[in-house]
């Protein structure tokens, strides 16, 4: 039985004998082996100086970059693609676009399920990836056979001619390849990226937290390519060259990590936790009636490994129904020795504790879907409000790719990154006595209220932009003047996307960490979703009487400027539900964070006891 009544952090226990259960190779004393149960290719307990660190960590953020860069390919200029190719209008497209990248994301689901149930982390983005590379080609090809027709269309005056049902077929069987090879993919890279660092190592903890910024930082310069050069590829019509390009990218990045196969370090599948967890509930249902003391004295915890596969974890106060679930006084004859144990009807504490470290991010992880809802303007509403207004220069014939403007997010991310890990982080780490700098909530706190900041600065432009609209589809007011909503979006998701990452990897368990990532990811999906759902409310509701809505085709004749601080508005009110949702966190649900010691971690679960 496992007993803790002092203290409600969770804990991890180290058990005697788990580092011998990890593998049956011998242990050579003279090899400095990692602490956190990770193995190398050939299963055998990883040695540090022989695989991962940042030489296995590099090659996982280039690989990142170029994957990035392919992707990114596809979905700057998708709203463009479908508006100038299959001639869509921009309400359709952008809800298509919204609906696409939501899909991606969900998918994120089905990888981390696979990667922690079955398959491992390497083997499942080495497999989606190549999923990825084969939607890519297909849609390379799709567009130079069929969809470019006739040659030279898709730019901003030639559209092109209309498709058979057929071919449109093709085109979104590829697109959705993509989007199941890529969200497949995402959510285990970066959980991947993070096993090549050992969390029970102080110096390599510190790198593992310095990995998620890094990986950020991979995934904005790879994707800085694709909004410039390949968007004014696209931009000019020369859709299939562009998705070659990305398809080679993609390609390329499958190769390099493969190329690392040898260097990994690699986690172990922990079996399905779905099961797990219907088994908690199960038997904390069944023994509903029973009650529990309050310091857990009476749980049961086995002597064995987790069943998770990994380390155990101490009892904490809260969801105290679910205790329940590992009562020993329901079930005195399955807690002894020579009594085969029932997970459906006894549960171990750490079964417990992995569905507790769930709910308990469940409503922080609620309070940033509509900061993805605000995100995912700058794919679609961001890029239609570019195409209405000025976009010329001085060189002459060149004119700036209202998608290529996502390149000053892409840049404000960099320097924002830089800026925060060599300036910000050791001046809160002086003032506070926090290593880390500000808490992983405070940033995702900061991330809702820049987000806010965004659409209102969204909001003003584009009144200025109609304001001074001289024909149809046209304006005088200059693209440039997109930059300052371009920027604010960029810090804002380098303080919440960063800061969730870091924060969801650390308060999951080990059995649930490409799972954490995946929770990401889909406020992403939902957020998109959601901006789906809201735009065409928007839609419906303002295009009544003959008149055109808040976001017609031509924007001269709508009030998009009302939408972005309809935006505005909602991300306040969410950032008034997220303080409540943080403070309620912070003050004693799974201890206090404010230490700030735990050997640098995002979280409360590598405090070893």
């Amino acid at each position: 039985m496992s007993a803790n009544d002092g203290d409600v952090n969770t804990r991890v226990i180290v058990m005697e004998g788990d580092e011998s259960e990890t593998s049956n190779a011998p242990k050579d004393e003279c090899c400095d082996y990692t602490l956190d149960g990770s193995v190398d290719i050939k299963g055998s307990p990883a040695v540090k100086g022989k695989s991962g660190g940042w030489l296995a960590g590099g090659l996982i953020l280039v690989n990142q970059g170029l994957a990035t860069l392919a992707f990114f390919g596809v979905n700057v200029n998708l709203v463009l693609f479908l508006t100038r190719v299959l001639k869509q209008s921009n309400g359709d497209a952008a809800n298509n676009v919204s609906k696409w990248t939501g899909t991606v994301y969900m998918f994120s689901l089905i990888g981390a399920f696979l990667s922690d149930s079955y398959w491992g982390r390497y083997k499942t983005c080495a497999i989606f990836q190549a999923i990825f590379v084969l939607g890519l080609a297909l849609l390379s090809l799709s567009s130079r056979l069929y969809l470019i027709r006739p040659v030279g269309c898709g730019t901003e005056h030639a559209p092109c001619e209309p498709h058979s049902g057929a071919e449109l077929g093709i085109f979104y069987i590829a697109l959705y390849m993509i989007a199941f090879g890529n969200g497949g993919y995402q959510p285990n890279v970066a959980t991947f990226g993070a096993d090549q660092f050992d969390g029970e190592d102080p110096a390599e903890a510190h790198s593992k937290v310095s990995f998620f910024s890094y990986f950020y930082l991979a995934l904005n310069l790879g994707s800085l390519f694709s909004n410039t050069f390949l968007s004014f590829l696209e931009d000019e019509g020369n859709w299939a060259l562009g998705f070659w390009l990305s398809t080679a990218a993609a390609a390329t990045a499958l190769l390099l990590f493969l190329s690392g196969t040898l260097r990994y370090r690699y986690i172990r599948p922990s079996g399905n936790p779905v099961g797990r967890i219907c088994q908690v509930a199960f038997a904390a249902c069944r023994n509903r009636k029973a009650g529990v003391s309050p310091g857990g004295e009476s749980l049961y915890e086995s002597d064995e490994k987790a069943d998770s596969g990994g380390r155990k974890l101490m009892h904490t106060e809260g969801y105290r129904f679910l205790d329940r679930a590992a009562l020993v006084g329901a079930n005195p004859k399955l807690a002894t020795c020579t009594q085969p144990r029932d997970p459906w009807r006894l549960c171990t504490v750490t079964q417990v504790e992995e569905v507790k470290s769930i709910l308990r991010l469940l409503p922080i992880w609620l309070c940033t879907i509509l900061y993805s809802v605000v995100f995912t303007q700058m794919a679609s509403l961001f890029v239609v409000q570019g195409a209405a207004m000025r976009r010329t220069t001085r060189f002459p014939g060149f004119s700036v790719p209202p998608s290529s403007m996502s390149a000053f997010d892409i840049l404000t991310v960099a320097t924002t990154i830089f800026l925060y890990r060599r300036a910000v982080c050791p001046l809160a780490s002086r003032l506070t006595g926090r290593r880390t700098g500000p808490t992983e909530l405070q940033r995702m706190g900061l991330g809702l209220v820049l987000g806010a900041m965004a659409m209102a600065t969204a909001g003003t432009v584009e009144h200025f932009r109609k304001a001074s609209a001289t024909t149809a589809m046209s304006s005088d007011l200059h693209i440039m003047w997109q930059v300052p909503q371009y920027a604010l979006i960029g810090v804002s998701e380098v303080m919440m996307y960063v800061g969730q990452l870091e924060f969801f990897n650390g308060e999951m368990p080990d059995g649930l960490k490409s799972f954490a990532s995946a929770l990401c990811m889909m406020s992403m999906s939902l957020g998109n979703y959601f901006s789906d759902v809201i735009v065409s409310a928007v839609t419906k509701a303002t295009a009544v009487r003959g008149r055109p809505g808040w976001i017609p085709t031509d924007l001269n004749e709508g009030h998009l400027d009302k939408f972005f601080f309809l935006l505005a508005v909602l991300a306040v009110a969410d950032f008034a539900v997220y303080l409540v949702c943080a403070r309620r966190y912070g003050s004693g649900t799974v201890g206090d964070r404010s230490d700030g010691e735990d050997d640098g971690m995002a979280g409360q679960m590598a405090t070893p006891v």
